[in-house]
Parts: C-alpha cells; sequence; structure tokens
C-alpha cells in the first residue's frame, strides 16, 4: 500500500508532485520555510517550455489554468549595446513554444489545485536523520519533528534533505545578479519602458550585462549582471541600497542612461543573487526511503531549465510513485535512473553564463540567435 509521502519544500517542484499524487489519490504533507505563500516575492518571469514544464503541467490536470496565466506578448526578445542601439530583435508572433507566466501566479495555482492543509507553513527544517529501513526524521526549527518512510526534498540550492544522500555542496559559479524593479512602467518609467519593448531586453559586455523584463501591468523587472568575485560583493553594503546601487551603476560608466536608469530608478532595494552549481553530473546511490527533485537534485546557473526541471522532476516522480504502490524503492529507482541523465543534459546543453559575458559579446550571441 502506498504509504503518506512528506515533502521539503513548497516550490514548483514540491507543489506540481504534491498535486500529481492527489490526482492519484495518495496522501503526502508538505513543509514549508516561509511564513506563508505571501511572505516575500516569487521571482519574476518564467518561460515555460513546451518539452517538460507544459508537460508536467498536464500531468497535474492543470493545462487550462495555465494557459489562463500566460502573458501575450512576452516572448519578444531586444538585444542592444551600452549605447541603446538595437543589435537584434525577435518579436512575439505568437508562434513559440515557451509561452511566459508569473512565478509567483504560478505558484499559487499549484496552492489552489491543492486540498487545504496539505502545506504546512513555517517549517524551516533543522536535521534530517536516518533511522533504519528507509524511514527518516526531519526536525523543525520549532521544535517539532516528523518521522517518514518516504522523503524527498524540494528545498533547493541549500537543501537540508541532501546531505542524506549525497556530500555535493553547491559552488560559487563568479557571477552574481543584482535584482531591482520598477514598477507601472509605460506610466511611471515611460523612457526605460520604451527601451526594454513589449518582452525582454538583453544588453552584454565582457564581465557584466543588464537584462530586464515586461511583467504584469507594464512592471520592469531587472538584473545586473557581474562576473566579480564573492569578496568583491562583501565589500559593498546592500543593507544601504542608495550606497550599494551607486557602486553597482559605476560599473556602467558610459552606458545609455536609459539603460543605467533601469537601475538608479528602482523601486525596490537591490538583492543580490549570487549564483551557484552543483556538478553537472551530480547523482547518487540509492537510498532507502528518500529522494530529490529540482534545484536539490541539480541546480546549475540561470538557464531558462530549472523552474521546467522542478515541475517535470516533481510530475515525473508522482507518476512512478502512483505506478509503484507496492514498491517505493522500485517507484525511486525509476524516477532516478531516468532523471539523472535528463538533469546532466539539460545542463550541458544550457547557455554557458561565461560565453554570454566572454570576450566575444555581443556578436558571438547575435549569430547564436541568428542560428549561425
Amino acid at each position: 500500500m502506498t504509504t503518506h509521502v512528506t515533502i521539503i519544500g513548497a516550490g514548483l517542484g514540491g507543489l506540481t508532485l504534491a498535486r500529481v499524487l492527489h490526482i492519484h489519490g495518495i496522501p503526502c504533507t508538505v513543509y514549508e520555510a516561509e511564513a506563508s505563500s505571501t511572505a516575500r516575492g516569487q521571482g519574476g518571469l518564467l518561460d515555460i517550455r513546451d518539452y517538460n514544464g507544459q508537460l508536467a503541467l498536464r500531468d497535474a490536470g492543470l493545462t487550462d489554468e495555465f494557459r489562463s496565466l500566460i502573458l501575450e506578448g512576452r516572448q519578444a526578445m531586444r538585444l542592444v549595446d551600452r549605447d541603446g542601439k538595437i543589435l537584434f530583435e525577435d518579436p512575439d508572433d505568437g508562434t513559440g513554444g515557451n509561452p511566459e507566466v508569473q512565478r509567483g501566479e504560478l505558484r499559487q495555482m499549484l496552492l489552489d489545485s491543492l486540498p487545504a492543509g496539505t502545506v504546512r507553513w513555517g517549517r524551516k527544517v533543522g536535521t534530517v536523520r536516518a533511522l533504519g529501513d528507509g524511514r527518516h526524521e526531519v526536525a523543525f526549527a520549532d521544535g517539532t519533528a516528523v518521522t517518514t518512510s518516504l522523503l524527498v526534498g524540494a528545498d533547493g540550492a541549500w537543501s537540508r534533505v541532501r546531505p542524506s544522500l549525497s556530500d555535493a555542496v553547491p559552488e560559487y559559479v563568479g557571477i552574481s545578479f543584482v535584482e531591482t524593479h520598477l514598477f507601472d512602467g509605460d506610466n511611471r518609467h515611460p523612457t526605460s519602458a520604451k527601451t526594454v519593448g513589449g518582452g525582454a531586453l538583453m544588453v552584454l559586455e565582457p564581465g557584466r550585462g543588464i537584462l530586464a523584463h515586461r511583467e504584469r501591468g507594464g512592471n520592469l523587472h531587472t538584473w545586473v549582471l557581474l562576473a566579480r568575485s564573492q569578496e568583491w560583493f562583501a565589500g559593498i553594503d546592500f543593507t544601504d541600497p542608495g550606497a550599494a546601487t551607486a557602486r553597482i551603476v559605476r560599473e556602467f560608466d558610459g552606458w545609455a542612461p536609459e539603460l543605467t536608469a533601469l537601475m538608479t530608478d528602482g523601486e525596490t532595494p537591490p538583492v543580490l543573487r549570487m549564483l551557484h552549481t552543483l556538478p553537472i553530473e551530480h547523482r547518487w546511490d540509492r537510498t532507502a526511503g528518500v529522494t530529490l527533485i529540482g534545484d536539490a537534485a541539480h541546480l546549475t546557473a540561470p538557464n531558462g531549465e530549472g523552474a521546467n526541471l522542478a515541475m517535470y522532476d516533481g510530475a515525473e516522480l508522482g507518476k512512478a510513485i502512483a505506478a509503484h504502490p507496492d514498491d517505493m524503492e522500485a517507484a525511486l529507482a525509476e524516477y532516478e535512473q531516468a532523471m539523472f541523465p535528463r538533469s546532466a543534459a539539460a545542463a550541458a546543453d544550457a547557455p554557458d553564463l561565461y560565453e554570454m559575458l566572454g570576450e566575444d559579446t555581443p556578436y558571438s550571441l547575435i549569430k547564436s540567435f541568428a542560428g549561425n
């Protein structure tokens, strides 16, 4: 008989797993460190791929709900130089296979698809301890604990479940993002909104760049890319938003003001996002009663695949559990044997951030976009 499944992490992967299990009548509980679904922002736009993310949502029975979230026109992409001159432009003609949705709206859709009480909020994991016979104890920071015979780590880059399976620790890739937002761009920041266009904007030079995306309501979401050491960023006081912004903007001296305004006019404090990865071939020996999905299993630098793979992992694991109701080890083995090569191939084929900020950028990127 299928056991109760314990999922750590209420991100897209964990929630997709919970939804697929629910469809198949398999009980589960999701434990999440955040205090509520609105405790923090959930990031920007995601392009949901037709070969993994959309398939996962189909298996979750949520295709129609997903389509209602799509922001039309956001697959448009524009590449400009530091002077704001357009070097390459690809409009959204409606035929692309990677429609864009807001991450927060997608997460809420998944939450709404689950029975009340499935997600237990404010349950930050302290330790995970193997008890033998495939059973594990999960102890939370609030002093409570649960014991489970099927534990799934869907808890991201710094997973507390991963050490039960692997000694791998994420490593800094040498590149970081600094994130900010401009709200109601068409009315409050019309020059920047015009510069970004209808979808995504890319401005790249060796070692640095700016990415921006038009989100719902004309909001402009900006990420600054800098190839700098951890020590370099440690020298910036991000508790002083004005000083931090000024220091980051100095790295873009001489760039067009409509581009640097995407940082200087930011209406949220700049947030540092240091990028880490696990080894491309990260895997572990089959260990009774526990497995990983999403970034907990195969963290890579941002490449458009992370959220899609997490949802696909969740759906595939859920289906494997449903297919082997009397043999959970067979289910976990089936899932992992397919997941390991799938995630490694996705990481190997993904665009390299170092190449994006390499000596030939942006011209090497233009050739790539043009299919040369």
